[in-house]
């Protein structure tokens, strides 16, 4: 798919990016911006490659939303941002509702499939895609973070947990995300997206 970004095997020479490496960290620690705040991630070395943004809607926005009591009201939005901080993935949840799911789309919106809330014993999560379930979201652990993420054969594609201070790259509180394999479209981006926000959606 054109645009789409490919997540390439670990072992390769190649330019680190969110999509190409498999353990990213995400620190706990906002940033504060111009547009709200900012969590960044970081490879293994402890090099940023990226970060996760939250942001708002301007005052106006939220002054017309109030008014008009508009059903398009976005709670929270977290924008994927790369080491150049171009927007790479967008992750939206249209609605106060805190069960409702979250939207994740390219940076000009192209669909790309849903975040699920899901009330299933230890399963938080069902990732969307293309009409079908790629994936859910199952905890592993007691902090909210701490999950891995199945495919729907049940093999694990993807976790998220809280690394050990004396190995972690970075100074400060952080989570670890790890997706070690190479996947297809959708399922990559939804990983990406999915392993990133998770801790930032659930705390924000």
């Amino acid at each position: 798919m054109p645009g789409t970004p490919s997540r390439r095997a670990s072992g390769r020479s190649f330019e680190r990016t969110l999509f190409t490496e498999p353990v990213l960290y995400v620190s706990r620690e906002a940033e504060p911006t111009t547009a709200g705040q900012e969590y960044g991630v970081f490879d293994r070395h402890g090099l940023r490659i990226g970060g996760v943004a939250v942001t708002t809607p301007s005052f106006p926005r939220r002054v017309i939303q109030h008014l008009w009591k508009s059903d398009q009201y976005v709670s929270r939005r977290f924008e994927v941002r790369d080491a150049n901080q171009s927007t790479v993935l967008k992750v939206e949840k249209p609605s106060k509702d805190p069960s409702a799911h979250f939207v994740v789309t390219r940076a000009d919106r192209t669909p790309i499939g849903e975040i699920i809330p899901t009330d299933a014993g230890r399963v938080r999560f069902t990732l969307r895609a293309e009409g079908k379930t790629i994936a859910t979201v199952v905890a592993s652990g007691r902090q909210r973070c701490e999950v891995t993420v199945e495919d729907p054969a049940g093999t694990e594609v993807a976790q998220v947990g809280i690394p050990s201070p004396e190995l972690s790259p970075i100074s400060g509180n952080a989570c670890l995300a790890e997706i070690p394999q190479q996947v297809p479209e959708p399922l990559a981006s939804m990983l990406v997206a999915t392993t990133l926000t998770i801790d930032i959606a659930l705390t924000a």
